[in-house]
């Protein structure tokens, strides 16, 4: 298995309410899904958004849409206008999972058509 990074095999969309961020990842095909599926837990959000995301992580999953969304709690430091953050939105949330390496394919072949 060879590591990629969540960019070369998903695409994603963040945003916020309040203190929580919310991000939908998506897969281009069945197979794609599964090796999400498996890699991409609310642990490994988690862990990378450490020091960032205080709260809970839970994964839900969008089986038809062949899709997940991750709910963090406690992500903004309060929220909007509450925080004193230099960036107190949600929407770079995707952009920073997209960096997530994750293991996918033999040579890591798995990508976005």
């Amino acid at each position: 298995m060879a590591l990629v990074q969540l960019r070369h095999l998903a695409q994603a969309r963040s945003g916020d309410k309040g203190n929580t961020v919310n991000i939908a990842v998506f897969a281009s095909d069945a197979s794609t899904y599964e090796v999400l599926i498996r890699e991409v837990t609310a642990e490994r959000v988690k862990t990378h958004f450490d020091g960032l995301v205080k709260g809970e992580v839970t994964r839900y999953l969008v089986p038809n849409l062949k899709a997940m969304n991750f709910v963090c709690k406690e992500a903004l430091s309060g929220g909007g206008s509450a925080s004193t953050r230099m960036d107190n939105l949600g929407k770079c949330y995707a952009a920073s999972l997209m960096r997530l390496e994750i293991e996918a394919g033999d040579n890591g072949n798995l990508s976005m058509s």
